[in-house]
């Protein structure tokens, strides 16, 4: 007698998300299941977007090439092995420069571009296509991707250890992992946001704006032609918003004899007034002049000297948890400082003497001792230290008697930066000391992710001192954007406040307000006012039903870090997950068996998660995260648990990492 055999329950996983994070995510999961040997379990994979599958909303494929990224094209990967000489595949493949060369389709090839050169948003969304397809061309028989276009509204654990993902076209997907890799949130408007869009109401031609991706808003209802818009905010969206004002309208930069850029008007163009709390737009970044592998080796900011910190602290005040502006910023600064002078040195007299200076310099600084005598055999005595803060806030406490003399005073810091710029990189004193800073993320990482510092020092000292200043000084846009910002400015279609920014609503003239109080005469008036800021991620403001569905459930919770020596605590906004597996806490604390969450989502647990792609040639966090957690989504398989032993999983699950102080 013939028994018929019964098909295999595919195990299944859900990916919620489909920009960088997740597709790293599906691109470890596909070398893993084709690298792994042994019995082919049916696996099956959705991979799951509200937007485009593939590319996610910030970096979908349809909008305009304006938009731009800040990190150049030959620093960008999302293959976490560069490639063998064989085809492109998970595991092995090109970065965005390679592939912009040598296998963008050639109807979508742009302007040559160079290894330290910038590409769109929109080839970036091409790019991630690409590593898609390679995924799903790749993945072995036994293994099937899932494209799934629609918005998930929630995720509930099962009855079998499994997870119930509910989609807005009410299907509803059963899968044994979920990982959420959502992205850039949209909040709910806050206090200011309210009181402004009230004001619009009723009022045809006024309009507000609250913060978004700039693709996402609509510009070209919301602003006619000639009117006046205020924009808050100077950072990187600032640009995306003012391109689309301009380039978007008609106009066009050119570049003169002189070099100059001038901007020739479309004559759509709305006049733009805008302004932050320091009155600087985010300065340049550097010209490149770093390999993609190359990564500034830390003397002071050590793994080392942060265990040790965490050491003392414990030995003196029975908590490891460590004081930022104490413990961490002196040795960051040691850093900066470091490369400052020793990139003046090799500016001044060459490599061997920087070899030599950087020696002795070191000495010093690691000792604590005066450096004065060697900086002045050095002929830097007159070269003013580093001061970050000073950088990030040049304006303080300065009072402009007029328009005039404080667009001089803005134009010319706006001019020293992109000199400062132009030297690069490696040669540039002040912006090779700038992006150390993006190399020593990975160590600040570990001194402050999962509750690391103080409650009130990860609050006051690093999110809101030193967080921000950051951000500011190392991830800035492209020369380019400067430039172009000058020239709107010389055009006048552009004027920048001044220091300190006020915006608000004037019911007597039925506009909104701008003025500085550092400008005198300052005072602009607009019919709409643009928030060009990102949203900050922060679980209790975010609007999509998925988190607050999951957040009403409890099966998630907000991380709050919190001191069990002094009682103190603070509430940080990010999604809760287990140090080292990235698992999801439930409201009481307890880590989900297979619910997972990364990149924006657990800002605040963990730091700069906004950042969307690997580097060539380096094990970045990016990689190691993404690689993480694909191997605990393969976990059970790799175990000989199928489907079919749901019910054992189920039984251990919630208990696992049970820890009420929310520290993962």
């Amino acid at each position: 007698m013939n028994i018929p055999i019964q098909p295999r329950i595919p195990y299944t996983v859900a990916v919620v998300g489909t920009g960088p994070r997740g597709i790293s995510v599906l691109e470890r999961l596909a070398v893993l299941l084709r690298d792994g040997g042994g019995d082919p379990h049916p696996v099956h994979i959705y991979a799951v977007d509200a937007v485009e599958v593939g590319a996610g909303r910030v970096w979908r494929t349809d909008q305009d090439d304006w938009y731009t990224m800040n990190t150049v094209i030959g620093q960008v990967t999302m293959f976490s092995g560069e490639p063998d000489g064989g085809r492109p595949r998970p595991g092995a493949g090109p970065s965005l420069g390679q592939w912009l060369e040598d296998y963008a389709p050639a109807d979508e090839r742009r302007p040559e571009l160079g290894p330290d050169d910038f590409a769109s948003r929109r080839d970036y969304g091409r790019y991630l296509r690409f590593v898609y397809r390679t995924i799903t061309d790749e993945l072995p028989s036994h293994v099937r991707l899932i494209p799934v276009r629609a918005q998930v509204t929630a995720v509930r654990p099962g009855p079998l250890g499994d997870y119930e993902v509910t989609l807005d076209d009410s299907r509803t997907l059963t899968a044994n992992k979920v990982v959420l890799a959502t992205g850039h949130p949209r909040n709910e408007p806050g206090d200011f946001d309210r009181a402004m869009l009230r004001f619009a109401e009723g009022r045809p031609t006024v309009r507000y704006l609250g913060g978004d991706s700039a693709a996402d808003m609509d510009l070209e209802g919301a602003v006619r032609p000639g009117a006046t818009v205020a924009i808050r905010g100077l950072g990187l969206s600032f640009y995306d918003v003012l391109l689309s004002l301009t380039v978007g309208r008609g106009g066009e930069f050119v570049r003169g004899e002189d070099g100059r850029l001038r901007y020739v008007p479309g004559g759509r163009e709305p006049r733009v007034v805008a302004g932050s709390r320091s009155g600087l737009p985010i300065p340049a970044r550097g010209r490149n002049q770093k390999d993609p592998g190359y990564v500034h080796p830390a003397l002071f900011l050590t793994q080392e000297a942060v265990a040790a910190a965490r050491a003392r602290r414990l030995s003196a005040t029975g908590s490891a948890l460590l004081d930022f502006a104490e413990d961490i910023l002196p040795l960051l600064l040691k850093e900066v400082e470091h490369v400052y002078r020793t990139t003046h040195v090799r500016a001044r007299a060459g490599a061997a003497a920087a070899e030599e200076f950087a020696r002795q310099h070191a000495e010093l600084l690691a000792c604590g001792d005066d450096t004065s005598v060697l900086l002045k055999e050095a002929g830097l005595e007159d070269v003013p230290a580093l001061d970050l803060r000073a950088l990030a806030r040049p304006f303080t406490g300065e009072v402009f008697p007029s328009h005039e003399t404080w667009h001089e005073r803005l134009f010319a810091v706006m001019r020293r930066d992109l000199d400062e710029a132009v030297l690069g990189t490696l040669d540039g004193p002040l912006k090779a000391a700038l992006d150390a800073l993006r190399d020593l993320r990975g160590v600040v990482r570990s001194a402050i992710d999962y509750g690391g510092l103080l409650p009130e020092s990860h609050r006051d000292a690093f999110l809101r001192d030193y967080a921000p200043v950051n951000a500011l000084l190392s991830a800035g846009p492209p020369m380019v954007r400067t430039e172009q910002l000058m020239a709107l400015m010389e055009q006048g279609l552009v004027e920048i406040v001044g220091p300190d920014t006020r915006f608000a609503a004037d019911g007597a003239s039925g506009r909104f307000v701008v003025h500085s109080p550092q400008v005198a005469g300052s005072e602009r008036t607009a019919e709409v006012l643009i928030d060009a800021r990102i949203p900050t991620p922060a679980l209790p403001r975010d609007s999509s039903p998925l988190t607050r569905q999951l957040l009403d459930e409890k099966v998630i919770r907000e991380f709050v870090n919190s001191d069990a020596a002094s009682g103190t605590e603070y509430a940080t906004g990010g999604l809760d997950i287990v140090q080292g597996s990235f698992r999801v806490r439930d409201g009481a604390g307890r880590a989900h068996p297979g619910l997972y969450a990364l990149g924006i989502p657990t800002e605040h647990v963990r730091w700069f998660t906004q950042i969307g792609n690997g580097r060539p040639g380096v094990a970045t966090d990016f990689m190691k995260v993404a690689d993480t957690v694909a191997r605990e989504l393969l976990a059970p398989l790799a175990a000989g648990q199928g489907p079919q032993e749901r019910r054992t999983l189920a039984a251990e699950a919630v208990l696992v990492g049970h820890d009420a102080r929310s520290h993962g």
